[in-house]
């Protein structure tokens, strides 16, 4: 392997938390151990970038890891060899149970076959993961030969254990220290290279969805569901990285194992782990009828009632699953949380409180070239920094710098600011770090992304309090609102019902007689300076002229139209984009000059919005002539609603019932009433 720029910057960085990737990789398919338990011993012994050392280190580790994995049909070996030397020790899941009719608490090896291993209170209560599915540890098996001639002895015993996860508690400030020495990009890559992925192969947005992914090992009582197609890594993270994270197989589940059991006040899985993941969410089921809603509670409050008592967790809920079908198809035909079981699937309160909505979609499939062969963080390191990352916030980072729109519910505030508040600790893991409005503003257009998502599933059900979905923020007091909208809603060949950004405009050219109408989109940006400047190259003519009017206008009524801002003061930038053959631009004098004064007052126009007319140097607007025409191919392209002069209202008496039904059509008397109507709410 040649080592490059970020291997060189991370070896400095992170000196003996670093690991070559490949050679996990390399040992993860030789035993039957998770990724996260080999890199704990490579960790010890290879976390150089002497290649000498490297190679003296995984000597020892094949060596430990030969002696200590165990293999399928080596169980009979291994007991023989505790019995013969008096102890044996081996590398396993331990699990335990309380034997009530001994008083005693029993462990379990499952690789080696034995249920009934002799273990003390103390270790039990010092590792009460056991309790509740258990974890891998070095454990230390005893064996006394004096136990095995009683009736019903128990002669092994665990003499010793050791958790495979790091013991240091610095280990944040650690990562915070050398997070300043890369870049925000050189960052986010290494934490992909560091779960064993090589970003050159990604794509910004598939690296986006991967980091999402992340987040519920950083944030308390994170809520998320990843549906997407099969061979992507889903229940990766959570199975092989971190032992941190428990992956619920097959997606059964017990009320008990969940959150406490009853019989004898055992804390369940929500309690013992920071992440719970739900593989196969198709097939989530409980033991009992109200486990759904157990969980349901849980998941708002992050609290549950069992018995008297009222009990905390800060464990985060996912749930991975996969489709049968493409994105666009599941759409048509219902909505993307169809995979969910059917208590689930169609409850708009059970989707109220997910907090991100992953598309997995967006990630793509693992082919051998998509596994990184570079350096990365030791995964037990890069788990036991999540870990503390949980007990910090970065929403202080927020405030007076974030405004929501209206759209936004409690409830979407909540969600979206703790995927804001996981994405920031993942980027800059030190508590006091500057947080760049580049990095803050990322960080909340993804966050309101996947909370959308879960609001546009709710409105496709029908429920009539879910319909305003035009998320919207606002950074800084003087900022600009911006709409944000989810992908796989956006309309390819038409316009669609989403806002733009403010200074932009849909509208229609009437058309003459050398050109036909079309759609074109007007985009203008102010500035410092004065007058009106057209960047595209040639300027068409008539579009000149209607942009002319609208700036004479704009001067002339700037109190009517844009209060007491002086436009004579701002440089506008306009460009004009067409998506037809009509190139000229002819007649949308009334839509440029929406279009200024939507750039000027900083406001959006409303989504799915046409505008159709002309205005001349005297403030009068001109007739347009084919109305019904113009209506029709508003209708084609997508449009939810057409604006027209009041003089076209008799002509439409002409449009079809059907034309009519599907397009709300809006008159207007003069240029301010078209500004009025125009922009959003």
């Amino acid at each position: 392997m040649e080592l490059d720029s970020l291997d060189r910057k991370a070896a400095d960085a992170f000196d003996g938390y670093i690991v070559r990737k490949d050679l996990v990789r390399q040992f993860s398919r030789q035993f039957p151990v998770p990724t996260y338990v080999v890199e704990f011993m490579l960790g010890r012994y290879c976390a150089t970038t002497d290649e000498a050392e490297i190679q003296e280190g995984l000597a020892i580790v094949q060596r430990q890891l030969s002696e200590r994995a165990v293999r399928a049909g080596n169980e009979n070996l291994i007991q023989s060899i505790a019995r013969e030397k008096g102890q044996a020790r081996i590398i396993d899941i331990i699990s335990a149970r309380l034997d009530s009719r001994t008083d005693s608490y029993v462990a379990e090896l499952p690789s080696l076959k034995l249920r009934d291993v002799r273990i003390s209170a103390e270790l039990v209560t010092a590792h009460q993961r056991m309790l509740t599915g258990g974890f891998y540890a070095e454990v230390t098996l005893g064996y006394d030969p004096t136990i095995a001639q009683e009736k019903s002895g128990r002669p092994f015993g665990v003499d010793g254990l050791r958790a495979i996860q790091l013991s240091q508690r610095d280990v944040l400030e650690k990562m915070a220290q050398a997070r300043g020495k890369l870049s925000t990009p050189e960052w986010k890559d290494f934490l992909l290279r560091s779960i064993g992925l090589e970003p050159a192969q990604l794509s910004e947005r598939n690296k986006d969805a991967v980091l999402l992914r992340m987040v519920p090992f950083v944030e308390r009582n994170y809520n998320l569901v990843e549906i997407g197609p099969r061979g992507t890594g889903k229940s990766h993270l959570f199975q092989q990285v971190s032992p941190y994270a428990h992956l619920v197989s097959g997606g059964k589940a017990t009320v008990a194992r969940m959150f406490v059991n009853n019989a004898n006040g055992q804390r369940g899985l929500v309690c013992q782990y920071d992440v719970v993941c739900f593989d196969e969410v198709s097939g989530i089921s409980f033991d009992q009828k109200d486990g759904v809603n157990i969980m349901k509670g849980y998941m708002e409050s992050g609290e549950f009632s069992r018995g008297k008592e009222s009990i905390r967790a800060d464990g985060s809920i996912v749930m991975v699953g996969n489709f049968d079908v493409d994105v666009e198809h599941q759409q048509r035909i219902g909505h993307l949380f169809q995979p969910l079981p059917p208590e689930m699937r169609d409850d708009t309160a059970f989707m109220d409180r997910i907090h991100c909505y992953l598309p997995g979609w967006d990630v793509p499939k693992l082919k051998p070239e998509i596994f990184t062969d570079h350096f990365g963080l030791v995964s037990d390191f890069l788990s036991e920094c999540f870990t503390q990352l949980r007990n910090q916030s970065r929403l202080a980072t927020l405030q007076n710098r974030l405004f929501f729109g209206g759209a936004l519910s409690g409830r979407d505030i909540n969600g979206v600011n703790k995927t804001i508040s996981g994405l920031l600790k993942l980027i800059h893991p030190a508590q006091d770090a500057e947080v760049s409005d580049a990095d803050l503003e990322w960080a909340v257009r993804l966050a309101l992304e996947v909370r959308r998502r879960v609001k546009e599933q709710q409105k496709r059900i029908g429920a009539a309090e879910f319909r305003n979905t035009h998320f919207s923020y606002t950074l800084g007091a003087e900022g600009v609102e911006k709409f944000v909208s989810t992908p796989e809603l956006q309309s390819q060949g038409g316009i669609g019902d989403e806002p733009l950004e403010a200074g932009q405009i849909w509208t229609l050219s009437p058309g003459g007689q050398d050109e036909h109408p079309g759609l074109f989109r007007i985009e203008v940006a102010e500035g410092p300076g004065g007058g009106v400047r057209v960047l595209n190259k040639p300027v068409q003519q008539a579009f000149q002229e209607s942009i002319r009017c609208a700036e004479q206008n704009l001067y002339a009524r700037a109190m009517q139209l844009v209060g007491d801002r002086d436009p004579r003061a701002h440089e506008f930038s306009v460009q004009l984009r067409g998506f037809d053959a009509a190139r000229s631009g002819a007649k949308t004098g009334v839509a440029s000059l929406i279009a200024l004064c939507g750039a000027l007052l900083r406001k959006s126009v409303r989504g799915g919005l046409i505008v159709v007319g002309e205005v001349t140097l005297g403030g009068t607007i001109e007739p347009v002539h084919n109305a019904v025409s113009l209506a029709e191919i508003a209708s084609e392209k997508g449009a939810k609603s057409l604006l027209l002069p009041v003089s076209c209202r008799r002509q439409l008496f002409d449009l079809s019932d059907d034309m009519a039904t599907r397009l709300d059509i809006e008159f207007y008397q003069d240029a301010k009433d078209a500004l009025l109507k125009a922009l959003a709410d």
